[in-house]
């Protein structure tokens, strides 16, 4: 197993074990499958086991898991505060708890801000005394890192990073997100400021691997070096040093011992240009069906009514190459989870981003075509139901 280093100089493996997607059975998680692929991750090396209080009985399996076999203290815990459930600043203390009980542990290694979406979001957990908390519990040792998790575009990406002295941060991130959500540009940034960065969906729920087009893997396979989908999207990842530990959400045991091989192998820079650009042909493969030619630039960036212009675009082009689904919950996090909404039916059609559009896309047109596709009854019902929870 290859390691890199925390903010503090600790190893973290840069293969990380993503606790979303444990194996359920009868509507609950089969604790003792998700044993023996955690024990297979453990003896490779993998040191680092990212959960959430919303992930259902993901915690408390982790933590029987851990406790069973005697391995807490060898390992990092990741989870994460749901912050869009907190109205007073006891919840804060609640759910940590809560969680602390569910992990059976007295200390969290890595505590992170869940899904925090924008700046505004942020200002309302201070004014609930959110730094102040954390400060309490970084003293009492029971949080030893601060981060937060992301999804939405680089600008607000880089604008949180810059809005407390985080010790990390997690982002989606993969060879097809490289421009957008936060994006190549989030990555560089927030390493440049000295924080390590988790990666999560590095093979976008599986889609990169599940549902390529058969042109992609045709280029895979005359490719004269040799690795599956997942091989190639992991290696790309671990290519760049800025990358401190990918995430993945193994749920077999031939999945666990195929990344921990990979993990083991790879090197900064042993992709060279033959395999970037095969890797570029592979996105234009994918993006076939693409309906916008949006590079996720930014030029068009800000809308005066708070757009997210790219963050639209790719959710649009998504749709038609993963789904409906993949569309809509990736549209929804990037849109109505934001404290000030950011969706396309905010345009007011003012025309200022189509002057700026390096690629002279019909911004406003598309827009219309993008929210029409988007934003239905369950993207409206969802956002309805977000207003509620917000309310306080």
């Amino acid at each position: 197993m290859n390691y890199r280093k925390d903010k503090y100089g600790n190893d973290i493996s840069i293969l990380g074990y993503g606790c979303m997607r444990f194996s359920r059975s009868g509507g609950k998680v089969d604790v003792d499958k998700a044993e023996e692929e955690i024990l297979a991750a453990f003896r490779g090396g993998v040191n680092y086991y990212d959960t959430a209080y919303v992930y259902p009985g993901s915690e408390a399996a982790l933590g029987e898991i851990l406790e069973r076999n005697h391995i807490r203290g060898q390992v990092a815990i990741a989870t994460k505060l749901p912050h869009y459930l907190i109205k007073a600043a006891d919840s804060m203390e609640k759910y940590f708890r809560e969680q602390l009980r569910r992990l059976r542990t007295d200390y969290v290694d890595y505590y992170l801000m869940h899904m925090l979406t924008d700046v505004q979001t942020w200002e309302r957990l201070k004014g609930l005394g959110v730094v102040e908390w954390l400060e309490e519990k970084r003293n009492s040792g029971e949080i030893r890192q601060v981060g937060f998790s992301y999804h939405g575009n680089s600008d607000m990406f880089c604008q949180l990073v810059d809005e407390y002295h985080w010790d990390f941060c997690q982002i989606q991130y993969n060879y097809m997100d490289e421009n957008s959500q936060a994006g190549r540009r989030g990555l560089q940034y927030a390493a440049s400021k000295g924080l390590p960065v988790i990666i999560m969906e590095p093979l976008r729920g599986g889609k990169l691997v599940n549902n390529l087009p058969e042109e992609a893997k045709k280029l895979f396979d005359a490719h004269p070096v040799k690795h599956t989908p997942a091989g190639w999207a992991l290696r790309w990842l671990w290519n760049q040093p800025e990358v401190t530990c990918v995430l993945s959400g193994m749920n077999s045991r031939e999945m666990v011992e195929d990344n921990v091989k990979t993990a083991s192998e790879v090197s900064v820079g042993e992709l060279g240009p033959d395999e970037e650009g095969m890797l570029q042909k592979v996105v234009q493969a994918i993006n076939a069906k693409m309906k916008v030619g949006c590079t996720g630039c930014g030029y068009c960036m800000p809308c005066p009514k708070n757009v997210d212009i790219p963050g639209t675009f790719a959710a649009y082009n998504r749709r038609y190459s993963e789904g409906k689904m993949a569309a809509l919950m990736e549209y929804f996090m990037c849109t109505a989870m934001r404290r000030t909404s950011s969706a396309a039916s905010n345009c007011i059609q003012c025309g200022k981003c189509e002057r700026h559009c390096p690629q002279h896309i019909e911004i406003r047109k598309e827009l219309k075509n993008a929210r029409r596709q988007l934003e239905g009854p369950v993207y409206r019902i969802g956002r309805k139901i977000v207003s509620v929870f917000r309310l306080y």
